[in-house]
């Protein structure tokens, strides 16, 4: 399930709601309900008759498959995906090596994290690239242990508490 949601090169609007909706193990009539369009519409992007989307259609779609409308919005237009899209994001305390992340952590919007309220991170602490799978509980490039992040994270924010103290009392 790491990554399911992104679509992949060259896949077509239909063919990208199909295997999200099989992957999610919903019914045509199910997802059709979920994001208020007609059943026979939705087997038409399905089947690839219909490949443009209305904008209403496109939220229904994203907010029924807990996805960005901007992942629809580039199939349809043929065009990549923003690079903001691509990394995913994750609270280093309540994300448990080994399991996917919330959906809502990787939202565009979603800076913090809903349960505890830390930042969420979206790149390597120690090397600063992007993260792009949680295949491994570690950065490919580096090796830093993501878990670790919540460490590095604290023990910076106290760095810079104790360089802005330091510089009030001069």
């Amino acid at each position: 399930m790491d990554n399911f949601n992104i679509p992949l090169p060259q896949e077509t609007v239909g063919n990208y709601i199909k295997r999200l909706r099989v992957e999610l193990k919903m019914s045509q009539n199910q997802l059709a309900n979920a994001s208020g369009i007609h059943l026979h519409s939705l087997g038409k992007i399905e089947r690839g008759i219909t490949t443009k989307l209305s904008h209403k259609t496109r939220r229904g779609l994203a907010r029924a498959l807990s996805i960005p409308s901007e992942y629809l919005e580039a199939i349809c237009n043929g065009s990549d995906l923003p690079q903001p899209f691509i990394s995913i994001k994750f609270c280093p305390q309540c994300w448990i090596p080994g399991t996917p992340t919330e959906p809502i952590w990787n939202d565009i919007r979603s800076l913090h994290c809903f349960m505890c309220g830390h930042e969420l991170i979206s790149h390597c602490l120690k090397c600063g690239k992007s993260v792009r799978t949680f295949q491994h509980s570690y950065c490919p490039y580096c090796g830093f242990y993501y878990k670790n992040t919540i460490a590095e994270i604290d023990s910076k924010k106290t760095l810079l508490k104790r360089k802005k103290s330091k510089t009030k009392k001069k």
